[in-house]
């Protein structure tokens, strides 16, 4: 089993940018993508960015151009940088990976876009 703790949320003004964190401990070998979802109050969870682990990515139209995923396997962390933020991209993000076929999800950081 992976355990994923995220950090870097927080509070920033349109067109400002962020970074995101999601360190992984447990099970590492075993994974296989990793990735980032968010949920907005009053809509549902949407994928925004995934890295495979032989480094190919796939992202969000919404945030394609703006947003970039990485990861650090020396560190075991995954990360989302995040460009020209705006108010349509507040939610709560949440890092997750799939090994083994299991998928884990953290528990969420909180990313608010306002002036």
């Amino acid at each position: 089993q992976v355990q994923l703790v995220e950090s870097g949320g927080g509070l920033v003004q349109p067109g400002g940018s962020l970074r995101l964190s999601c360190a992984a401990s447990g099970s590492i070998s075993s994974i296989n993508v990793m990735g980032w979802d968010r949920q907005a109050p009053g809509k549902q969870r949407e994928s925004v960015a995934f890295i495979t682990n032989v480094g190919g990515t796939h992202y969000a139209d919404s945030v394609r151009g703006r947003f970039t995923i990485s990861r650090d396997n020396v560190k075991n962390t995954l990360y989302l940088q995040m460009h020209s933020l705006n108010p349509e991209d507040a939610a709560v993000y949440y890092c997750y990976v799939l090994a083994s076929g299991i998928g884990s999800w953290g528990q969420g950081t909180q990313v608010t876009v306002s002036s």
